[in-house]
């Protein structure tokens, strides 16, 4: 069962909107590759607000994905991209439905 996710928010700094687009883009094949990741999504919210929501079955599962490549991909990038640092929240998720 699907019961926790992650909302990330993310601000671009100016100019930079393309660039953290690209990289979101860019880090599907990554997001593939994490077999406790039940569903990974990048999101674009304004001309400069973008975000990751991305759900998990369980807090070991979340944990990797928060240590895991992608996360660490974005933080090395943060600096160069973003107006201020990414907004992480941990959520619990009450209803979902599921292709399948």
């Amino acid at each position: 069962m699907v019961k926790l996710a992650l909302l990330v928010r993310l601000e671009a700094k100016a100019g930079k909107e393309t660039e953290v687009a690209d990289f979101l883009e860019s880090a599907l094949p990554l997001a593939n590759q994490e077999s406790r990741t039940v569903a990974w999504f990048a999101l674009r919210m304004g001309p400069s607000t973008f975000g990751v929501f991305d759900a998990f079955a369980d807090e070991e599962g979340r944990n990797a994905h928060l240590a895991g490549p992608i996360a660490a991909a974005l933080m090395a990038k943060a600096g160069e991209l973003l107006s201020q640092p990414p907004v992480i929240e941990k959520v619990d998720l009450l209803a979902v439905k599921l292709p399948g």
